[in-house]
Order: C-alpha cells, then sequence, then structure tokens
C-alpha cells in the first residue's frame, strides 16, 4: 500500500551508485559492461534529488548475476551492524517509480505490494518471500520521505561470489562520482568485503580502482 507515500529515497550500495547506470532503470535501457536490457519505468522522470548516505548494514558480494557476466552481485547482510559504514548514495523517486524498481530488480511479472507503514513501523519489509532482493529495509526519513533499501531476506554464506570486473568498475566509478574519495580510501573499502576479499587479488583491485579514474 502507498497511500499517502508520494516520494521515496531510494538508497543504494551497488551498481546504481553509479547515476547512468541507475538511469537505466528508469529509462530503459542496456548498462554499460551489461548484457540485460531494462524495460524502465512506466513513470520515466528523473530523480528529484540525489545524495550520500552510509548504511548501517555489511555489504557483500554474491550468487551469479546473468547481467554482469555470472558474477557477484552485491547485497546487504540483513542483521544490523553500526559500525559497516557502507557507502551508499540516495535517489528521490516516487512511489510508482520505486515500486517499478523493485519489480525489475526482482524480475517479477506481477503487481509487487508494499505496505509502506509496517515497512516503517517494523524496520523492515518483505515483498517477495525468497526474491533474491525481496526484504526492504527502513533506513529512516529526510524530508518527509522514507529511505528504503533492499537485500536478500537471508545472508547468503554459501553463496559468496567474485564480482565481475565491469560490475565493480561500475560501482567504483559512481562511488568517485559522488563521494571525494581516494585511491587508498577505495582499497581499504573494498579489499575486506565478502566476495572480493580471498578471491579477488590484490593487484588486480588496484588496477581496477586505477583505471576508473
Amino acid at each position: 500500500m502507498t497511500e499517502g507515500i508520494s516520494e521515496v529515497w531510494y538508497a543504494c550500495y551497488g551498481s546504481n551508485i553509479r547515476e547512468e547506470r541507475f538511469l537505466c532503470y528508469i529509462n530503459g535501457g542496456t548498462p554499460p559492461g551489461a548484457l540485460k536490457h531494462f524495460k524502465g519505468c512506466e513513470d520515466k522522470s528523473s530523480p528529484r534529488q540525489t545524495g550520500t548516505i552510509s548504511i548501517d548494514y555489511e555489504m557483500y558480494f554474491a550468487k551469479e548475476s546473468p547481467t554482469w557476466n555470472g558474477g557477484g552481485i552485491c547485497f546487504l547482510n540483513p542483521e544490523e551492524n553500526i559500525s559497516a559504514n557502507t557507502l551508499g548514495r540516495t535517489y528521490l523517486i516516487n512511489s510508482g517509480q520505486f515500486i517499478d524498481l523493485v519489480s525489475q530488480e526482482l524480475k517479477f511479472q506481477g503487481e509487487i505490494q508494499i505496505d509502506f507503514q509496517e515497512l516503517r513501523e517494523k524496520g523492515y519489509y518483505n515483498c517477495l518471500e525468497e526474491g533474491r532482493y525481496g526484504l526492504l529495509l527502513y533506513l529512516g526519513e529526510k524530508n518527509g520521505a522514507p529511505i528504503v533499501t533492499f537485500t536478500s531476506e537471508v545472508f547468503l554464506k554459501d553463496e559468496i561470489n567474485r564480482p565481475d570486473e565491469q560490475y565493480l568498475l561500475t560501482i567504483i566509478r559512481g562511488l568517485k562520482d559522488i563521494y571525494s574519495i581516494s585511491e587508498e580510501e577505495l582499497l581499504n573499502y573494498f579489499r575486506h568485503k565478502k566476495g572480493v576479499k580471498n578471491l579477488l587479488p590484490e593487484d588486480e583491485l588496484k588496477q581496477l580502482i586505477r583505471q576508473a579514474s
């Protein structure tokens, strides 16, 4: 239910940090480096505002995404961790666009129902059981609109997977677009993430960070 909710701050922490990639969910299209074409939202109006956010949930890479050459994609451990400091980006979009966005991420053809009141009261809302991004997390309010992100309902510890280089490049470039962040800070940010640690050699990670410049 979206009664009384006209706008939502969508908080992302993966490839959607790169605005060029995120707008494929709004306008339709194929993100650079990806294989999948997205249909876009019914309402293709641009986000009204954007900003940065620190998310108190640990980010990791898991599953095999056909969109990104079989590499792992970003998730949040659904257990809150106030020391996680996951770097994110917010986009102010309308509630209809947010529902269309969730549907695209879930690859769901039916109608997604989101009870924003329950989401606010509980701090979470599962809009699709066993959906890879079906768990919505409430991160607070900004200017009267809820800040919401999504992830898997469980920590996918048995599906940890190294991300595809183009996927990781997209995230790095997105972070550089909106944060004043050095190459050393980016290295420290990614080197201990599950899916990178022990799976992506540090010299390759350094090369990717330099390539993103």
